[in-house]
Parts: structure tokens; C-alpha cells; sequence
């Protein structure tokens, strides 16, 4: 699964991105927005309104709703036609919550985080989701949703295992930072040799850029981690849930642990390049410094004898006829 999942050969390209530009915001309000639905009839995209939610909703069958780069007016759709809770609703509207899983009377909330190709490295996913339906609400891209997606495309029968579904959501989600740690672990060797041929304040600029990322990332998975914790605990509990089904996410908690431990692992890893880095520079400063108090020793006795004979007083100097006075002359002036 996580091991066989591609890397990307970063080559000399680093980890810390170039301010990007930002993102276009989202369409006014108002207008209709396309998001993308799994149900009996497949996947496709969807114009969605409240004509649109309510003919979901009175279908009968179960449905997966993403919507990307929401607006105020889709969460007062969510909050009227769905009728989730207002408190959940508010959750849903600030992004940067911490990984959770709310149990509220007809629905789940979750909070889960996965990797994406952006300037954090993070996206977060907010679920609503019951035996009827599963949506999903994020403003980052989201690219372990696109092979999901195309593996629902071509269904043509109803959803019969809604937690299924969640669990390869929360799956995908989790694995993608699999690859994305495989990147760090190949870079923070390539910042170890280059370190060691020649130290220079950029590789310094991206050891600390990398260990920003890694900081963040651990703020994100390790509530998660928790959170699986609780549900294969059974402290948490979601809709529809059979005991077949708690064996997928165990697997899923499972490489939660695994990717807080390679973060653990990476964080000492970039801690062991910075003292590589420091003891590089440390030791090309002693070096040179070695150098200067060569040159110093060489010129230090020919600059004082040049001090001692370049001076303006002839009688001190024809009147030297020992290698006492010589010294006791120079000495005392």
C-alpha cells in the first residue's frame, strides 16, 4: 500500500517552495458552484444548489458530495437542506481545525488531514457524514480524491458499504503523505553531501524551511492519530459501522503511527544536518583562521624591525653595539 505508492525524484528541486501566487478566489455569490458526486449512477460533476442538494437528499440513496473552495452561501445550503448542526456547520467554515471526530445525533463530523503539493504541504477535509450520505469540504486541492473518484466512475449500482467508502477517503488521505515524506528523506540526503562539498546559507535557509513543514505536519497527524485511537477503541463510533469494518481502520491508525514516527525520525535527521552544517563552517572558520595566524607569524617580527630602523633618531641607532642594547632599545620604546 504506503510503500509501493510513486515518489517523486526531487533532483535539485528543494522542499521549500518560492512564494506562489495565490490562488483565484471563488466564484461570486450567488452562482451556482460544480462539485463533484458519487452515487447509483456513478461519478460526475454537479451543479450545486438547493434544487440540486434536495433532489440528492430525496434520491434514497447513499451519495458522496465534495465541495471544493466553499462560500457562504454552499454552508447555508448545507446547514438548511441537510440540516447539519449549527456548531458543526461553524466548524466547517474555519479551516486550521485540529483532527476530531464530533458525534452528533444523525451525522459524524470529522476533521482529516492529507498531503498536497502546496506551500504547507496539508489539506484539510471536513466530512459530514451519516448511513444516507458522505460530504466532503476542503479548500485546498485534493489529489488522493481523484483516483477514488475515477474508481466510482463507471458504477452503476447503489453504494452498499457507506463506511467502505469513508474508509477509502480516509485512507487515501492518510497514505499521501507517504510519498511526500519520501521526498524529505531524499532530500535531506542530498543536503547532507552538498553540506559537506560546500556549506551555504541557502542549504541553511531550507533546513529550517523543512523543518517548519515537518512541525506542521505533526500538528496535524498527531490529533488524527489520537482520533483513530479512539474510534479502533471504540471511545468514538460512526454510523454503520460493523466490526469487518473496524479492521480497516485499525490499518488506517496503523500507518498514522508510522508517519509520526517518520517524522520524529526526519525532524533528528534534519537536526543532525544542522550540526553538520555548524560543524562545516566551524571547521572552514578554524582553517582560515589557521591560515591568518600563519601570514601574522611570518610578517609580525619583519613589521618590527622595519617599525624599529624606520625610526627618526640616528644617534639610537649608530650607537647600538649589542645585541643587549639592540634589545633593551627596542623593547623600551
Amino acid at each position: 500500500m504506503a510503500e509501493d505508492s510513486p515518489t517523486v525524484d526531487p533532483g535539485e528541486v528543494t522542499l521549500v517552495d518560492e512564494p506562489r501566487e495565490p490562488k483565484a478566489p471563488p466564484s461570486g455569490r450567488g452562482a451556482p458552484r460544480t462539485c463533484f458526486v458519487v452515487h447509483d449512477r456513478g461519478s460526475s460533476e454537479m451543479r450545486f444548489s438547493r434544487e440540486s442538494a434536495a433532489e440528492l437528499l430525496a434520491s434514497g440513496s447513499f451519495f458522496w458530495l465534495d465541495l471544493d473552495r466553499p462560500d457562504a452561501d454552499d454552508f447555508e445550503i448545507l446547514r438548511e437542506v441537510f440540516g447539519f448542526h449549527p456548531l458543526a456547520i461553524e466548524d466547517s467554515e474555519h479551516f486550521d481545525q485540529r483532527a476530531k471526530i464530533d458525534d452528533y445525533d444523525d451525522f459524524i463530523f470529522l476533521v482529516v488531514y492529507g498531503a498536497s503539493p502546496d506551500d504547507d504541504r496539508l489539506v484539510e477535509v471536513h466530512c459530514f457524514y451519516s448511513e444516507r450520505f458522505l460530504v466532503t469540504v476542503h479548500r485546498d486541492d485534493c489529489p488522493a480524491f481523484a483516483e477514488i473518484r475515477r474508481r466510482y466512475q463507471k458504477r452503476a449500482e447503489p453504494i452498499d458499504r457507506p463506511s467502505l467508502l469513508l474508509y477509502r477517503i480516509v485512507d487515501g488521505l492518510v497514505d499521501s503523505f507517504f510519498p511526500i515524506l519520501a521526498d524529505f528523506d531524499d532530500r535531506i540526503d542530498e543536503l547532507e553531501d552538498q553540506i559537506f562539498r560546500e556549506a551555504n546559507d541557502k542549504q541553511l535557509q531550507e533546513i529550517f524551511g523543512m523543518k517548519r513543514l515537518l512541525v506542521g505536519m505533526r500538528k496535524a497527524v498527531s490529533p488524527q492519530r489520537d482520533a483513530f485511537a479512539g474510534l479502533t477503541g471504540g471511545v468514538a463510533e460512526l454510523p454503520g459501522l460493523v466490526e469487518e469494518d473496524e479492521r480497516y481502520f485499525r490499518d488506517v491508525y496503523d500507518h498514522l503511527i508510522r508517519i509520526s514516527d517518520l517524522i520524529d525520525s526526519y525532524r533528528d535527521l534534519l537536526s543532525s544536518a544542522l550540526d553538520v552544517y555548524l560543524s562545516t563552517v566551524s571547521n572552514r572558520l578554524n582553517a582560515v583562521m589557521k591560515q591568518l595566524a600563519v601570514i601574522a607569524t611570518i610578517f609580525l617580527p619583519l613589521a618590527w624591525l622595519t617599525g624599529f630602523f624606520g625610526q627618526n633618531f640616528g644617534y639610537l641607532v649608530r650607537s647600538i653595539g649589542s645585541w643587549e642594547t639592540f634589545v633593551g632599545v627596542g623593547v623600551g620604546r
